[in-house]
């Protein structure tokens, strides 16, 4: 199986190139074009700001051509945000992937709230292939200042912070994406991630 990991201009993609290694997968991490289109599973991780990273995309080609994938694609964190129609961050306009999805900025409502998310949180899962073998409300690790509101057509996991619940993984058709990382989320990262692999559209 090849697995491509999408390279642009995000941090936190040699974690998602370590985890893939744990268990047994060797990703091609590139923006080359024909690697892309001929891979069988594709990865779009990240961490960063909304603008920056959709300019890195937009410089490459890679706005054009994410959307266009027919095969499974799993967006991990900004990669989720950036499938999004729009983000607040930098008032920028996304891939438009998920049609109608605004990614929001947290706001804190109490002085316990803290700004970015940062931690273990539980994920509420409706049934899906991406979380075979993981048990409702299941701890995954997230690090986020900026969200995706629960969509009645995409979401598939949703999580609550700040007095707010929010898309914690999302999918349409091919597209699969998750707020969490699940390369830092122990044994329930390691499985979705296998699941990934594994799913048969």
């Amino acid at each position: 199986m090849k697995v491509v990991i999408v390279k642009y201009d995000a941090g936190n993609i040699y974690s998602v190139v370590h985890a893939l290694r744990r268990i047994g997968v060797e990703p091609l991490l590139t923006d080359n074009e024909e690697d892309i289109r001929s891979a069988d599973r594709i990865v779009f991780p990240g961490q960063g700001e909304a603008a920056t990273t959709m300019n890195s995309l937009k410089s490459s080609g890679l706005d054009r051509l994410i959307p266009s994938l027919k095969q499974p694609v799993l967006g991990i964190c900004i990669g989720m945000q950036l499938m999004c129609s729009h983000s607040e961050e930098g008032d920028t306009d996304c891939l438009g992937i998920f049609e109608g999805s605004v990614v929001k900025r947290f706001v804190p409502q109490t002085k316990e709230d803290k700004i970015p998310h940062i931690g273990w949180n539980t994920a509420n899962m409706a049934d899906n292939p991406l979380f075979k073998g993981i048990s409702n409300n299941d701890f995954f690790y997230f690090i986020h200042s900026f969200y995706v509101p629960v969509h009645d057509r995409f979401t598939i996991a949703s999580t609550d912070y700040c007095g707010t619940a929010f898309s914690a993984a999302m999918r349409k058709d091919n597209f699969f994406a998750t707020q969490f990382h699940p390369e830092k989320s122990g044994k329930n990262g390691e499985t979705l991630l296998r699941n990934f692999l594994e799913i048969d559209l």
